[in-house]
């Protein structure tokens, strides 16, 4: 039974079964069924490409509003640093904290902040003996999920520290307990305000034995519209921020390996792309002296956020303006933590799924059923059309293996056997 709880579903009264959803799935966790699309919760890996592609918005990511946040007594916003790159001619970042205060957040604590932070552990993790290398980046949950899934032999070389959004949210509790006491636990609301849809999954579902220290996650795109009613651009803003060019470039695609002083690196891009590095990886086909690998599933890294509003390419010109004006970074290790990184920013099991590749728990019954997968395929008209609700032949044969469709629903099929009954009556016709 699935316990996962996703964050992208399917609304089927906007479905129409058009198929553009099922081809772009990168795990084939989607089937037309009964005239729309099936979401297979075992193989979602809530990386939104069904919803970025959907013509008819029938895919949606699940999220808090703004008003749930609210009511809790003291509110503490972690915008990521997608958000900065939003805003059309913004100057400064502290419009932005300073707007985050003017809706209703009681403290804010940047994301970026905490970037810079899991920048420096992350050189200092790197020069540890007997680490698995390559060294493979834990900021992208649809990674982390794509690798438990598909690529279990990659487990080891994910780097156990938690994301700058996790560390953020840390901070800003312990701050918060330190200067106002009186408040418990259940009164304090840690918001992050997210790009993606697969980061509300994972702090839904904790991480392995991790368990989320954030309350709620709210859409960029929601914030967007509430900042740009209170945002005043005419007054000189309160200096707020305490991130620098590091924490910034965590946005977009490089920026994380840039700031690990390294230059034997892989960053990439896409979760087409991702798919193919990890395939490499897998395969043993990536340089040997490659240490670092850093993969985003959106396009561009976190600025192609099915919940951001902006341009993912538009919105990471801005973040490069913002980054003239800053300095490197903000965030400095204490020399008494120089050397070593706090147990607390560890997390110590990844998650166990069941690989999605695993026909049957028995390895004999497996070959079995792999063998009649490919004689199936093999009799198959080969054109991956779709028309039978699986995204290509391949999937269609491992559909009828495991029981979930008939062999007769190949549309194809149907028709050639029509059309050669038909001559074949002909034929017989005088």
């Amino acid at each position: 039974m699935n316990t996962y709880e996703h964050s992208v579903s399917l609304d089927i009264s906007r479905c129409t079964g058009c198929t553009t959803c099922m081809k772009h799935c990168p795990t084939e966790a989607i089937r037309i069924l009964d005239g729309h699309a099936k979401i297979d919760p075992d193989r979602c890996i809530d990386c939104g490409v069904c919803i970025r592609n959907c013509p008819n918005q029938a895919k949606k990511a699940n999220y808090s509003k703004l008003d749930s946040v609210m009511r809790y007594k003291w509110k503490i916003a972690l915008p990521a640093p997608t958000l900065y790159g939003q805003f059309e001619k913004l100057e400064d970042i502290d419009y932005v904290l300073q707007g985050l205060y003017d809706i209703g957040f009681d403290s804010v604590v940047e994301v970026a902040q905490a970037a810079e932070l899991v920048s420096a552990y992350t050189r200092l993790y790197l020069k540890t003996e007997g680490i698995t290398k390559p060294v493979i980046s834990s900021a992208c949950p649809v990674v982390l999920r794509l690798i438990s899934l598909r690529y279990p032999t990659l487990k080891d070389h994910i780097m156990q520290i938690l994301p700058p959004m996790e560390i953020a949210a840390k901070m800003a509790r312990q701050k918060a307990m330190q200067e106002h006491p009186e408040l418990g636990d259940e009164d304090i609301c840690v918001c992050f305000i997210s790009p993606c849809p697969a980061k509300v999954s994972y702090i839904r579902n904790g991480f392995g034995d991790y368990k989320s220290e954030i309350n709620e996650v709210v859409s960029i795109s929601d914030v967007y519209f509430s900042l740009l009613n209170v945002m005043k651009r005419g007054k000189t803003p309160v200096p707020l921020s305490k991130s620098g060019m590091i924490g910034i470039s965590w946005a977009t695609s490089g920026g994380e390996c840039s700031a690990i002083f390294n230059d034997k690196y892989l960053a990439a891009d896409g979760i087409e792309n991702v798919m193919r590095v990890l395939e490499q990886l897998d395969n043993g086909n990536i340089s040997s002296s490659l240490e670092f690998v850093e993969l985003n599933a959106c396009p561009g890294g976190c600025v192609g956020g099915v919940m951001a509003v902006e341009n993912p390419f538009v919105a990471k010109a801005r973040l490069q303006t913002l980054r003239r004006y800053l300095p490197v970074s903000q965030t400095f290790l204490r020399e008494e933590d120089g050397e070593y990184i706090p147990e607390g920013y560890f997390f110590d099991k990844m998650p166990t799924y069941r690989p999605i590749q695993r026909l049957s728990e028995n390895f004999g019954e497996s070959l079995r059923m792999m063998s009649e997968i490919q004689k199936i395929r093999a009799e198959l008209p080969g054109i991956d059309c779709g028309a039978c609700g699986a995204p290509n032949c391949r999937a269609f044969a491992e559909d009828v293996v495991r029981g979930k469709t008939q062999r007769g629903d190949c549309i194809v099929e149907k028709v050639r056997k029509t059309e050669q009954k038909n001559q074949n009556k002909e034929q017989k016709e005088p």
